[in-house]
Order: C-alpha cells, then structure tokens, then sequence
C-alpha cells in the first residue's frame, strides 16, 4: 500500500477516543493472533533463531540488523515505557527504508513479519506499523495499549501546506499511554513520536491489535469490508510468524 507524505492541519479533536466505533468480534482470528502475542512477551522468546533466519534469507547485513534488535529490545525492560515506545520507533524507522509492495514483494499488496521487514531492510507503513507493534510486545509493552491504525492521510508533507488536497491511506501505530486517554503516533514517515493532536492531518478509519477490531471510529464510517480484508493480511501474517518460531 502506498504511503502518503503527510503534514498537520487543524482541531484534531477527539478522533483518536478508545471508546469511539464498533468493536467487532473475530474470535478464531484473535485467538490465533493472542497466541503469537503471549509467546513474544514470554522470557521464553527465541531471538538467536531470529538471527540466524535473517543471516540464512537475507545474508549478514541482515544479521547485523537482527542482532542490533536483539539488543536493544533486552536492554528495554529497564527503561520507561515512554522510552521503549521512542527507541523502537526511532530503530525501525533508522533501518527500515520504504518500498512500495510492487517493489519490494512483486505484488500489489503484502504484510510482512518482522523478520522479513528488518531483515531486508524495506517496508511500506504496514510493515513498520507491524515490526514496531510486535517490538514493543517483546520489549513488554502491553497489547491494550497499541493498535495498529489505518487513516486517511491528507497529502502535503509534515511541515506544512494548504489545507485543502488529497487523501491517501495509511497506516500508523498508535499507543495509548493510559487506556482512555490520548495516543502517540508512531508514523513511519515522521522521526519524532507525537501526540495525536499534533497529527490532524490524519483521520483514523479503523484499527485492531490482540484484543480486537475497532471499526467506524472517523467520522461517517460505517462498512467493515475494508477492515474485514486487512484482517485477512493479518490472519496470513500470523501464520507466517508462528512458522518462523514466534510462538
């Protein structure tokens, strides 16, 4: 998917609200993703199979980027959580450039593991959004407080422009320091993780992590179709990280 450059607008408001939307139930799915997601907070979590995969796929560079994530996410659990969410951030943009799928992948559209994100170095913002979602579950960073969230970007770029324009899809992580409360944006496009009231230019249409799928949460959304097939990728994706050890 492409990913759109981005630049603020005005009155974020209370787009952002946990409460907001319809909370779909996609039991089967989320059981499988649950399971993926207790195994990688486990002290139990196998990051010298992880390397040795990367070397094996994708050579040494590769395995100079895994080990490099090795240690930073062991170094994690003494830090605060606010730390932990701005390393991540600032390691997955620092060795991930941006590739569309076409180029990357040779298809129109594919969700990489972290592995294969880190490992070949490119991602689109679904690839960053998910190496960092599952970096921060690792590092011991609670599933309830990120959800993986597709917006409406406007295009422009971050430092500025008109307001009116054009609108693109993409994806971001949210965290959410307190359950209720306003998140921060981890965008592949912007180094700095900032509040969601400094992101207006993005509008969330739906967003999903371990526990659920939150659909209808920007204003007139109303169909899940879109989200049902994300959720799909995401089914995929599971499967290719539990074959890969992540369980």
């Amino acid at each position: 998917m492409a990913c759109a450059p981005l630049r603020p607008a005005s009155h974020a408001g209370n787009r952002w609200a946990r409460a907001g939307g319809l909370r779909v139930a996609l039991v089967a799915l989320l059981l499988c993703v649950v399971a993926v997601a207790s195994a990688v907070l486990g002290q139990g979590f196998d990051f010298e199979h992880q390397i040795q995969l990367a070397a094996s796929r994708h050579g040494p560079r590769a395995k100079q980027t895994m080990v490099q994530w090795r240690d930073l996410l062991v170094s994690l659990p003494a830090a605060t959580q606010e730390e932990r969410v701005r390393k991540v951030h600032e390691f997955v943009n620092d060795h991930v450039s941006y590739a569309e799928d076409s180029v990357a992948w040779r298809v129109s559209d594919y969700w990489a593991t972290p592995l294969e994100t880190l490992g070949r170095g490119v991602g689109d913002c679904e690839d960053y959004a998910i190496a960092k979602y599952f970096s921060l579950l690792i590092a011991g960073v609670p599933s309830k407080q990120l959800r993986m969230t597709y917006v409406k970007a406007r295009l422009g770029g971050a430092a500025g422009g008109s307001v009116g324009g054009s609108s693109i899809a993409h994806m971001v992580l949210a965290y959410y320091p307190t359950v209720t409360g306003e998140p921060y944006i981890l965008d592949s496009l912007i180094d700095d993780v900032r509040p969601a009231s400094q992101r207006p230019d993005l509008t969330p249409i739906f967003s999903f992590n371990s526990d659920g799928l939150w659909v209808g949460v920007a204003p007139g959304t109303t169909s899940s179709g879109s989200s049902t097939a994300r959720l799909s990728m995401w089914r995929n994706l599971i499967a290719k990280m539990q074959a890969d050890g992540f369980e």
